[in-house]
């Protein structure tokens, strides 16, 4: 079985067990990925075209390495305008191995692995005890995360100037 899947703007036509350079995808070396945009699946005997993309079809892949790519020279000249640029690129890419494509849309159950909770009294070192305190339960952690709403301070009165006298006023007829 193989599956041409669209992953940075390029197509691949993979199969189980192939070996891809890709650019960069986000994973440690060893995470195990899925790819969904699948445009097509087929065999021996039948194929099915997506369009665009066919449905509950993906590829999961497990990342191999996070490397980089030969440099590139790119060069840039104007003649007889003394321009020239000279530059060096190397793109990011990751080295992925296909695990399986699925085409019903179920993703096969990864290995269980029994975890338990961390407790910050049973935390021996420093980091441990830091780990534990990341892992501690939501109540105890948000309590810690919301800072205590401060006071604004009031705006301060500007005091009133005292005047005894009472305001003048002065009408046609005093004059």
């Amino acid at each position: 079985m193989y599956a041409v899947i669209k992953t940075g703007g390029k197509q691949y036509k993979v199969a189980k067990d192939d070996k891809i350079v890709v650019e960069k995808i986000a994973g440690e070396t060893g995470a195990t990925v899925s790819l969904d945009e699948v445009l097509m699946v087929g065999d021996d005997k039948t194929q099915t075209v997506g369009a665009p993309l066919v449905k509950d079809a993906s590829v999961t892949a497990t990342v191999l390495d996070q490397t980089r790519d030969k440099k590139i020279i790119v060069f840039k000249k104007k003649r007889r305008k003394n321009y020239r640029r000279k530059n060096g690129h190397r793109q990011d890419i990751t080295v992925l191995q296909i695990t399986d494509i699925l085409t019903d849309g179920k993703k096969k159950a990864a290995p269980a692995k029994a975890k338990e909770p961390a407790k910050a009294e049973d935390a021996k070192t420093p980091a441990k005890a830091k780990e534990a305190e990341a892992k501690a339960p939501a109540k105890e952690t948000k309590a810690k995360a919301e800072p205590k709403a401060k006071a604004k301070p009031k705006a301060k009165a500007k005091p009133k100037a005292k005047t005894d006298a009472a305001p003048k006023t002065t009408s046609k007829t005093e004059e």
